[in-house]
């Protein structure tokens, strides 16, 4: 395995650890969630949304079955809700479309608890910065996915090393998982320490698998020119994002009017275009392509796309890159 193997291996592997900011309040500051003691707030409109239908149909699609009736009605209210949101999300993000998604059962607040993560976002004050990279004879369109060096997209928060021996996946930083690599030598391979979903479990890491080594790792510039310098010339790179727009993505580029720049989310970003969508009155803007992991049925196959340009949600703010050191033919 090259050195850009070992690298892309790495960051797959370390992305999906959150890096969070806590959010106090049930909904997010844009679209308030209404769900409380079981009851949810009904709008007119509720009627245009066939509500009851689409729900039968998340059911159906998503395999989704419920302890109770009483359980079974919560969760409708609470769709029904998120179709709401979903609507509201689509009237500030229209370069993307917004609706039903895997989650739509699940209150702001169960979906940052299962799916982002609760520690607040805090680099490292010793973080290496990554040296300036020459931009002009960047390519225009760059996705990692055409030169075969990225993975299937999982429904995981971390590989199981990362969750059992070093922060887990509620609010994991990339930074920090990459710091346990150092500190401890490596990873091994997935197979030999398979993933189980549980990150409260024993640390059963053992020294003489370890498969993949690093020797440092570096925080990149905010500057948008450089994060795609670094992306073509070192390969994905780790990045903190915004996710609250994500729970209702389905597909298209997003671009929201407003969207905090509180991190909450890790990802891996292993591309970008330079025209992928068309706001009303606006010409086609870059954007970059974001690996999820979420599992292949969110979003587009797995991905997000968010615009390029004024960091959106965040997407600019942190953005990491691990040097590999060597890996073992097995």
């Amino acid at each position: 395995m090259d050195r850009f193997s070992l690298l892309f291996l790495l960051l797959s592997s370390v992305v999906a650890s959150a890096v969070v900011s806590d959010v106090n309040s049930d909904g997010d500051p844009l679209i308030r969630q209404v769900v409380s003691d079981g009851g949810v707030e009904e709008d007119s409109d509720d009627h245009l949304l066939n509500a009851e239908h689409h729900f039968t149909l998340f059911k159906s699609k998503y395999g989704k079955t419920y302890a109770s009736q009483e359980e079974h009605d919560y969760r409708l209210g609470v769709f029904k809700a998120n179709l709401r949101r979903a609507k509201r999300h689509q009237l500030l993000d229209p370069s993307a479309v917004h609706g039903v998604t895997k989650f739509s059962d699940l209150t702001p607040s169960e979906f940052r608890r299962q799916y982002l993560g609760l520690k607040p976002l805090k680099l490292p004050a010793d973080a290496q910065k990554a040296p300036i990279l020459p931009t002009d004879n960047l390519p225009d369109d760059f996705d990692w996915r055409d030169h075969g060096a990225v993975t299937g997209v999982k429904d995981q928060c971390d590989p199981q090393q990362y969750g059992a021996c070093d922060s887990g996946c509620n609010g994991g930083l990339m930074t920090s998982a990459f710091e346990y690599t150092l500190k401890v030598g490596g990873l091994e391979r997935e197979k030999d320490y398979p993933y189980t979903g549980n990150d409260r479990g024993p640390c059963k890491f053992d020294k003489t698998k370890i498969a993949a080594s690093v020797s440092n790792f570096s925080v990149i510039s905010v500057d948008e020119d450089q994060i795609a310098a670094n992306l073509v010339k070192h390969g994905p790179l780790a990045v903190g994002i915004n996710a609250v727009f994500m729970q209702t993505y389905m597909g298209g580029v997003s671009c929201p009017y407003i969207c905090f720049r509180t991190l909450d989310h890790g990802v891996l970003l292993v591309g970008y275009g330079a025209a992928g969508y068309s706001p009303i009155r606006f010409k086609d803007k870059p954007f970059w392509i974001i690996k999820n992991s979420w599992g292949a049925n969110w979003g587009e196959d797995g991905y997000y796309k968010i615009c390029r340009g004024r960091n959106v949600c965040g997407v600019d703010s942190m953005v990491s890159s691990v040097a590999a050191l060597h890996t073992k033919s097995q």
